[in-house]
């Protein structure tokens, strides 16, 4: 028996062992689509209703360019100064438009594709804030923030890739902050990279700076490994005038572009939420029309990111029960387009990680990720509706990720899994139970999650270990982290040579240099 047991102690020493990466339970892109909140006959009324609000209201305020364009390509500018765009032409784009798309990483590594149902998280936002829970504060984001959360990230294995989270509160020049925002991202963080720009003149510069990164404008525009996310649209149905201009640049420099419409149910958007769906992707496919225009199969993500007010207060509310389910059906729609899609998922409204903001992450994360997402955004890290940021969060809900990717995998069944076999043997042998048997001990890290985090002790055991607190161990990985771990994946010679033309605002020592 002793020989016995030691062998099978010796096995599930090996089982514990690190698992190969084909051997792992979850990967990035595992396919969703099982959470459907519209029937079909809900996805065809909501996507004859986004083309009658594009042939019928139109879209206000366009640019000169993108009047031009678009006239050009079939739509109709109005006496009253609406733009529309007939059925014939949003199909025709759909005709022509990329759907299996690949977000390259800054290392090739960390490619996502783009296709089908496909599920990646992300995370996204523009946090005024960082929010400590250390201290019990909010203060001002800053730079050093930004390259933290981008280090953090990068080490976080349900974490996808990286749109920048804060807003650089210690840089007050637009452009200088728009520069260092994609810099900081870039250099402190290995996977496909979001960002975003104020002006048009700033993703020029933005893209000399990427061109440095890829050794070349030929090698950016083989392997463009940041996207351009693009508030292209006012809600309701109003182009953003210097928006469309940053689109133009960006399409024509070969960058991929997320179309995003964040309309907030009651009040820039309906608020009942079949309209909210219907305006949000009437919205994005007036985007899709124009960036085809510009340059047919240009590389492009829908975000449908439809918010939810609090409508007792007007207040937004991210972590609501509304948020998931608006999302899940948006991303339906985009299953229903066949076109990659994003959407906003997983922000709380609580101020710091407790039980209110593990929760509402959860659930809505969960629920887009399930409905099959192809980039979940916003799905890390976001508290106060999007007004703060929290590094520590990203080391906490990374075990939020990999149990929703968990969760969107689903369960394979086949000959092996009924497990027909095993079930004889344990049941005619008289053992009683599957603790020892074989395909147990095989499955129990291919089959299971675990947390990296989280707690799964016996009470006894906690109190043993000291009474250990999630939010603590998260505290003292993150310094431990930060003290150590200096992204190395971008070249001395392009960080030089980026920092002969552009101010950049972290030092070198600061980048670990």
């Amino acid at each position: 028996m002793s020989r016995r047991s030691g062998g099978r102690q010796a096995r599930l020493a090996e089982r514990l062992a690190p698992l190969a990466e084909e051997e792992k339970p979850v990967h990035a892109g595992e396919i969703g689509g099982t959470f459907a909140p519209l029937s079909e006959t809900d996805m065809a009324s909501i996507a004859n209703n986004a083309y009658r609000i594009l042939e019928e209201i139109g879209f206000g305020r366009s640019t000169p360019h993108c009047t031009k364009t678009m006239v050009a390509a079939g739509a109709i500018m109005g006496d009253d100064g609406r733009l529309r765009i007939p059925r014939s032409l949003v199909d025709h784009t759909l005709d022509i438009c990329q759907r299996n798309l690949t977000l390259h990483g800054v290392d090739p590594k960390h490619d996502l594709e783009l296709n089908g149902q496909r599920v990646h998280f992300s995370t996204a936002g523009a946090a005024v804030h960082v929010a400590d829970p250390e201290n019990n504060t909010y203060r001002n984001s800053t730079s050093q923030d930004l390259y933290d959360m981008a280090r953090i990230a990068d080490t976080c294995e349900h974490i996808h890739m990286f749109q920048r989270m804060c807003v650089l509160r210690d840089i007050d020049d637009p452009k200088t902050m728009d520069l260092n925002t994609l810099y900081t991202s870039v250099i402190g963080n290995s996977k496909h990279i979001g960002t975003s720009f104020t002006e048009a003149e700033h993703v020029e510069d933005g893209l000399k700076m990427l061109h440095h990164f890829a050794g070349s404008e030929e090698a950016w525009r083989a392997r463009p490994f940041v996207s351009m996310s693009n508030c292209f649209v006012v809600p309701p149905m109003n182009f953003a005038e210097e928006s469309l201009e940053c689109l133009r640049v960006g399409v024509e420099g070969g960058m991929p572009i997320l179309l995003l419409s964040a309309g907030q149910a009651g009040a820039t958007s309906p608020a009942l939420l079949a309209g909210a769906v219907s305006q949000a992707w009437a919205e994005c496919l007036g985007g899709l029309v124009y960036v085809n225009a510009i340059k047919a199969g240009a590389p492009t993500i829908i975000g449908t990111w439809p918010f939810v007010s609090d409508l007792r207060t007007g207040a937004m509310s991210g972590g609501s029960p509304e948020q998931g389910i608006l999302s899940a059906a948006c991303v339906q729609m985009g299953n229903y387009f066949d076109l990659p899609t994003g959407t906003a998922c997983g922000m709380t409204d609580a101020k710091f990680p407790d039980y209110q903001a593990g929760a509402e992450r959860g659930y809505t994360a969960a629920a887009a990720a399930m409905a099959g997402a192809n980039v979940v955004y916003e799905s890390a890290g976001m508290y106060a509706s999007l007004m703060g940021a929290c590094p520590e969060s990203l080391l906490m809900d990374n075990d939020v990720l990999g149990a929703c990717m968990r969760m969107t995998k689903g369960i394979k069944v086949d000959e092996n899994s009924l497990s027909f076999d095993v079930i004889n043997e344990v049941c005619m042998s008289g053992k009683g139970h599957y603790l020892g048997s074989e395909q147990t001990l095989s499955v129990m890290q291919s089959e299971y999650i675990y947390p990296d985090l989280g707690d799964r002790s016996s009470p006894n055991v906690w109190e043993e270990l000291g009474k250990p607190v999630l939010l603590d161990k998260a505290i003292k990985k993150k310094k431990e982290l930060l003290a150590s771990y200096f992204p190395k994946h971008i070249d001395d010679a392009a960080d030089l040579a980026i920092r002969e033309e552009f101010y950049i605002k972290l030092s070198r020592e600061q980048i670990g240099r």
